[in-house]
């Protein structure tokens, strides 16, 4: 079982290289579900990891929903030729039509630019199929486009919550795309995961750090909220999530 964590600084992607991880998918705005990641943090984050992992940057130009505009479309096309062209191992990308359905023009001109920049670049649809209409079917056009994993919560809140719906989506595959399980991931849900043989988890490994003091100034933050907060990623939660997957890897080898 394949272990990935999403990160949004060039540290937190050393940390998941120290501990193990497989992949990061790296991000900006991760309190916003992640967008794109700017040149110089991908840049730093090659450094950090010196090869110990993949790297898989978000291609998401802005927060909200997952139907796009046209130039929405444009932005992300240049997006995933520049982070492939400066090293990212992959991208991770999603759309949807107004019906709730893939929208497969937009997505297959994101994935032949991701072609076009690298032949070998992973290509991950991410959790915008967690609000598509139907997941299962949504499954079927991202093989057919030529998707290498996709990430997801199971069309729930929380992947715990969306196991069901998660062993069907690893059924309907047959090992054509992997189905990477994550949103809401606990440490706890992992052996669950793997049971229900799912062959890679996602989590943010995240922890709130704050240096807030009496007449901090909030600067555009939403009312009542720390301005000086921000998430690192957490090494022992890197570690324990490291020791999880092992743990059902050997289990399942019966050692």
């Amino acid at each position: 079982m394949k272990l990935e964590i999403a990160v949004t600084s060039a540290a937190g992607a050393g940390t998941s290289a120290a501990e193990g991880a497989d992949r990061i998918e790296l991000c900006s705005a991760l309190e916003l579900g992640g967008i794109t990641p700017s040149q110089g943090l991908l840049e730093s984050s090659l450094e950090h990891v010196a090869g110990r992992l993949e790297i898989h940057a978000l291609v998401r130009c802005r927060p909200g929903d997952f139907r796009y505009s046209a130039s929405d479309v444009d932005t992300m096309v240049h997006e995933v030729r520049h982070l492939l062209a400066l090293g990212a191992d992959g991208v991770v990308v999603g759309a949807l039509n107004d019906n709730g359905d893939v929208d497969t023009p937009a997505l297959r001109r994101l994935v032949d630019a991701a072609r076009q920049a690298n032949p070998d670049a992973g290509l991950t649809f991410h959790r915008a199929i967690d609000q598509s209409r139907d997941p299962l079917a949504a499954l079927e056009q991202l093989m057919e486009i030529g998707f290498d994993r996709v990430l997801t919560s199971g069309h729930e809140a929380t992947a715990g919550e969306g196991l069901a719906v998660l062993a069907r989506l690893v059924e309907r595959s047959a090992g054509e795309i992997e189905i990477m399980a994550g949103g809401g991931l606990k440490l706890s849900d992992i052996p669950a995961m793997h049971s229900a043989g799912l062959s890679a988890v996602h989590l943010s490994a995240k922890r709130t750090v704050s240096t807030l003091a009496d007449g901090a100034v909030s600067l555009g933050g939403q009312d009542g909220a720390d301005p000086t907060a921000y998430s690192v990623t957490d090494r022992e939660t890197v570690r324990a999530a490291r020791a999880a997957v092992n743990a059902v890897d050997l289990k399942r080898r019966g050692l």
